[in-house]
């Protein structure tokens, strides 16, 4: 393991660069194929009752969560390097920002990622969607709607340093019980990882579904390289350490948008780009494979208006929470960080409110 770091590490914007495509592209090429999405899996199981989509999202976060806690356990990953473990909890920012996404996704047809990998098969609406996406997420980082974000981050952040050296679920064992952090992370990775995994394979027609179950694996096992990749690939004493990340979409979007256009002054696109030059291949490959690629776009203005508003719903409300479907829902929670699991709920809460405003604007259409 040290002798892959050192190598790594020795070349680690080159390395990231080209595991970001292959990860992202496998991703994507998933994605495709076993038609995983969230917002799917929550129209699933309001209008059929059906739970299998939802119960593969909740096994990949299950995958995710063992793998990334074996890799911080055996000291591939220093996951308190990640945005995702820091020792305040931005709890309305989780919240509100996982509501804005989860009602957004349903408006623009999916979430970050499925409208990225529509993108690869010719769908133009999905393509313009991420550009609204990627706008509204920088608009929020650092533009126009940063100070009304930054202002409710720090009236209502909470400190955890009472509890635990961070918001992770690890440290604030660690810090009650008295044992390692590491080995309290693998611990309690395991516990919630096998009660996800008891719901979702406790469902006799999710067992008898091997899409569904591969999709999951699979998926979770995207972000588990993820975290491998870029963990192994950092070096603190490097001029510019690279950031222990895994996938996630909506940042990535504007990040995206921010290379193509300075290039020359970025250099080597960072994960959280490849990756989603990645995904996008994938999508691609997998719609050419199948016979499917064909251009699409929107059907008519009340489309394009819904699409357009909820892409800029998520850009708003993925940088307030931090992160998506994927990054918060999967990447997020597998570092087993509070503000994940707030997010991934709100989201799901979300993603209902949406379902039912949907239906309300198609009515009102009608």
């Amino acid at each position: 393991m040290s002798e892959l770091r050192e190598v790594l590490a020795a070349n680690g914007p080159q390395y990231v660069m080209l595991g970001g495509l292959i990860i992202g592209f496998v991703f994507g090429y998933i994605v495709l194929r076993t038609n995983f999405c969230a917002m799917g899996s929550i129209s699933d199981f309001m209008t059929f009752g059906d739970f299998r989509r939802f119960r593969a999202w909740l096994l990949a976060g299950a995958t995710a969560i063992v793998g990334t806690q074996w890799l911080v356990y055996t000291d591939a990953v220093p996951i308190s390097q990640s945005m995702y473990i820091g020792s305040s909890l931005n709890w309305l920012g989780n919240i509100i920002g996982g509501l804005l996404f989860g009602f957004g996704m349903v408006f623009s047809g999916g979430c970050v990622s499925k409208n990225l990998v529509r993108s690869g098969g010719g769908d133009l609406r999905s393509l313009l969607n991420l550009l609204v996406i990627g706008i509204f997420a920088y608009m929020t980082i650092g533009g126009i709607f940063a100070p009304l974000r930054a202002a409710m981050t720090d009236a209502t952040s909470i400190s955890m340093t009472s509890v635990g050296n961070s918001q992770g679920l690890a440290d604030i064992v660690a810090q009650a019980t008295g044992i390692e952090s590491s080995v309290a992370g693998l611990t309690v990775g395991l516990i919630v990882a096998g009660a996800m995994a008891v719901y979702c394979f406790g469902n006799s027609s999710f067992r008898s579904s091997p899409m569904h179950i591969i999709s999951g694996v699979g998926i979770g096992l995207c972000v588990v390289a993820g975290w491998a990749l870029t963990g192994l690939a950092f070096d603190e004493f490097a001029d510019t350490p690279i950031q222990p990340i895994s996938l996630s979409y909506v940042r990535p979007s504007g990040d995206t948008l921010e290379w193509l256009q300075r290039y020359t002054a970025l250099g080597l696109p960072n994960f959280g780009v490849s990756s989603f030059f990645g995904a996008l291949a994938g999508g691609f490959v997998g719609t050419v494979s199948t016979g499917a690629f064909k251009f699409t776009t929107y059907s008519d203005i009340n489309d394009t208006i819904r699409n357009l508003m909820g892409a800029s719903l998520m850009g708003i409300g993925g940088v307030t929470a931090l992160g998506c479907t994927i990054g918060q829902g999967i990447t997020g929670i597998s570092t087993l960080a509070i503000g994940s699991f707030l997010t991934f709920a709100a989201i799901v809460v979300g993603g209902m409110l949406g379902m039912k405003g949907f239906e309300r604007a198609l009515m009102a259409e009608a």
